[in-house]
C-alpha cells in the first residue's frame, strides 16, 4: 500500500484481505461504509474494536468467549465426560445447530501442516490433553475435517489418548472429503456423529 493512498483504497484494501473477499465484494462493502450515517459507521468500527478487545479464548475448551470459560463449558447440563475435538470455534457452530450433541468441545485453532509450517506446539494439543488427565473423559471425538491435514491431526492425536484408556473416535462422514464441518447441514453432521468409528 502506497503512503498517503486515499482512504477508499485503503479502505478497499482493507475489505480484501478478509477471507473470501475478492476486489469486487471489497469495493460494494467499502461504498456501502461510506453510504452509512456517521454514527452507524462508528458504531460499526467500536464494535470490531470492542470485540478485538474483548473476546478471548475459554480457559477450558479454548473456545472464544468474553468470559473466563464459555457458555458451553459453564452449562452444567452439558456431558463433560465426552469431548468433540474440531478445529475452529465455526465448527462448534455447526455441530451446535443439530441440537443432537451435548458434550462438550474442545477447539485446536487449526491442524497439522507441515507444509504451512504449522506443528503440534502451535495448536491446543496440550490444553486438550491436561483436561484428558483431569476431568472423567470417557470418549474423545475427533472432528476434524476430511483433509490430508485434518485426517493426519485426527491420527496424532489418538495415539496420543489411547494410551490414557479413553475412547478415541472420528466421525463417520457423509461430508465429502476437503468439504469444511462449517458448510455441513444438520443432518449431515447428525449422521456423521451417529456413525462415528473408533480410532
Amino acid at each position: 500500500m502506497a503512503t498517503g493512498a486515499l482512504p477508499l483504497v485503503r479502505l478497499i484494501e482493507q475489505f480484501e484481505r478478509l477471507p473470501g473477499v475478492g476486489k469486487k465484494s471489497a469495493q460494494r462493502l467499502a461504498f456501502h461504509i461510506l453510504d452509512m450515517p456517521a454514527e452507524k459507521a462508528a458504531d460499526f468500527a467500536n464494535t470490531i474494536l470492542e470485540a478485538r478487545e474483548k473476546i478471548k479464548k475459554c480457559s477450558v475448551c479454548q473456545n472464544l468467549t468474553d468470559s473466563e470459560t464459555c457458555p458451553i463449558c459453564q452449562n452444567t447440563h452439558r456431558d463433560k465426560s465426552t469431548i468433540c475435538v474440531v478445529e475452529n470455534p465455526q465448527d462448534i457452530l455447526a455441530f451446535e445447530r443439530t441440537k443432537e450433541y451435548n458434550g462438550v468441545y474442545h477447539v485446536l485453532h487449526g491442524l497439522i501442516s507441515p507444509m504451512n509450517g504449522v506443528g503440534p506446539d502451535q495448536l491446543a494439543i496440550k490444553e486438550l490433553l491436561a483436561r484428558i488427565g483431569t476431568e472423567e473423559v470417557a470418549e474423545v471425538i475427533m472432528a476434524t475435517n476430511p483433509t490430508v491435514e485434518g485426517e493426519a491431526t485426527a491420527t496424532y492425536l489418538a495415539r496420543l489418548i489411547k494410551p490414557m484408556n479413553i475412547r478415541t473416535t472420528r466421525l463417520a462422514y457423509g461430508i465429502p472429503v476437503g468439504g469444511n464441518l462449517e458448510y455441513a447441514d444438520e443432518v449431515t453432521l447428525y449422521r456423521a456423529l451417529e456413525g462415528r468409528n473408533e480410532m
